[in-house]
């Protein structure tokens, strides 16, 4: 016997050989087998699907596919418990069925040329073209997208990279500020001091030097560091089951963070390498095309990683808290500051709140990681240099405060408006808004 559940299919319609088939049907919350047509329940919905001879096939929006291949459906979805129900269950036979309009009664002649059957209400309406609806179907006709579908990852891949991208190419010239008081504190000796200095010097083309190389770098950091982080939350809140993801939240949260991070990196350190060697040498290139080239040519491919341990050694741990702060900050402010509950907000209010724990959290995330910030600017300005030769040279008290308040200022504000970006990107495209749910809430959402 073949059987499947169709809770996760966008929709289903039943091919011919699905004509009388034993279906496992839900009326008022109660399983019950019946072995006429499934089409003949147009208000019941669909559990399992069973037959006892040869396969079965659905047909979707995408064409036509064999349920045979397991592939189709979630692992949690395609299992045995299928089986068990339908052998469990008892046939009962239905009360009243009213005559059955056949859809695929043209596809046999003999049926096409002698009968003629009756249209019940319900099938008269949908026709030849009559579906069963699934849940994620019912979601996407109400302008949702179900969680945790390819839709839902390919929209948070999205939002990361606008969320990251354009806010990272907004704050240039603070990083441009940034990156040059790291590297010469004797010559740019603050804030004011260093924009007076590059505008002097360079003019205002020198506060926007290497936004190409920023947002190409950023956007593709973004869209790793949310889309994976969104899987990988799921992914290790399904390894430690229910209850354990609830209990142990926060470290699904950092360790979601930590491996989206990871991969997150390694696409943004070419980037980064060339940005910072543009801002903080006039002169050494205008932008990512020459600078690319300048680059390999002195120090080949393997120039562009120089920097990949400190940028994991500064992003990791800026990451994890920037995103297990974030959701326990969202939490905490839905259950004190909020006087309803999430649900009950409005967009407005839900991103507004977004936007505060997002500021709360940067502010954590700068001093966290601010070490590491100077070391990956210190070394790839630095022809050669190591990590060591780089501590010894700033200094422990500089390495840990040299360029502090601007940057927590920078990434307090870049962190906020990030995820005011990308929960109003989700909420643009039908998703709820991030946070304030546990993995495993969430998960049960999404079934």
């Amino acid at each position: 016997m073949c059987a499947a559940i169709f809770q996760s299919a966008d929709c289903v319609q039943l091919s011919e050989r699905a004509e009388r088939r034993r279906a496992v049907l839900l009326f008022d919350g109660q399983p019950r087998v019946h072995n006429s047509p499934v089409y003949a329940w147009p208000k019941a919905k669909v559990l399992a699907l069973g037959t006892n001879s040869g396969s079965h096939r659905l047909i979707d929006r995408r064409g036509s596919i064999d349920l045979d291949s397991k592939a189709f459906f979630p692992r949690h979805l395609y299992s045995s418990s299928a089986f068990s129900l339908l052998s469990r269950a008892t046939p009962v036979a239905p009360t009243s069925t009213p005559a059955l309009y056949d859809p695929f009664a043209r596809f046999r002649p003999e049926c096409a040329k002698n009968a003629s059957p009756q249209r019940s209400s319900a099938a008269a309406v949908q026709g030849s073209n009559f579906m069963i609806p699934s849940a994620a179907e019912t979601a996407s006709k109400a302008g949702n997208i179900a969680m945790y579908s390819k839709e839902f990852y390919a929209a948070c891949t999205v939002g990361g990279i606008l969320s990251c991208g354009l806010t990272h190419t907004g704050v240039t010239p603070l990083d441009v500020v940034k990156c040059n008081i790291q590297i010469d504190p004797v010559k740019y000796k603050g804030i004011g001091h260093g924009f007076k200095t590059i505008l002097a010097e360079q003019g205002a083309k020198g506060l926007v030097k290497g936004w190409v190389p920023t947002l190409l770098g950023y956007s593709a950091q973004g869209a790793c560091k949310f889309g994976l982080y969104e899987y990988f939350k799921k992914y290790y809140s399904d390894l430690a089951g229910e209850e354990n993801a609830q209990k142990y939240k926060t470290f699904i949260y950092l360790a979601g963070s930590a491996s989206a991070e990871f991969f997150a990196d390694i696409a943004l350190c070419p980037f980064e390498a060339i940005k910072v060697r543009v801002q903080t040498k006039p002169g050494f290139a205008n932008g990512l095309v020459d600078g690319y080239a300048k680059l390999t040519a002195a120090e080949g491919v393997g120039g562009l990683y120089k920097g990949i341990v400190p940028l994991w050694g500064r992003q990791i741990p800026y990451t994890m808290m920037k995103f297990a702060c974030f959701e326990s900050t969202v939490e905490a402010l839905y259950k004190y500051a909020v006087p309803i509950p999430k649900k009950d907000c409005s967009k407005s209010t839900q991103l507004g709140v977004s936007f505060a724990a997002g500021y709360i959290a940067g502010v954590f995330c700068a001093v966290v990681s601010h070490p590491a910030d100077n070391l990956v600017s210190f070394l790839n300005n630095a022809k050669g240099a190591t990590v060591s030769q780089a501590v010894n040279q700033m200094g422990l008290v500089s390495l840990f405060t040299r360029g502090l308040p601007l940057r927590i200022v920078m990434i307090g504000t870049l962190t906020g408006a990030q995820w005011g970006i990308y929960d109003a990107f989700k909420v643009f495209v039908g998703l709820p808004t991030t946070g304030s749910a546990p993995p495993a809430e969430e998960k049960a959402k999404a079934h």
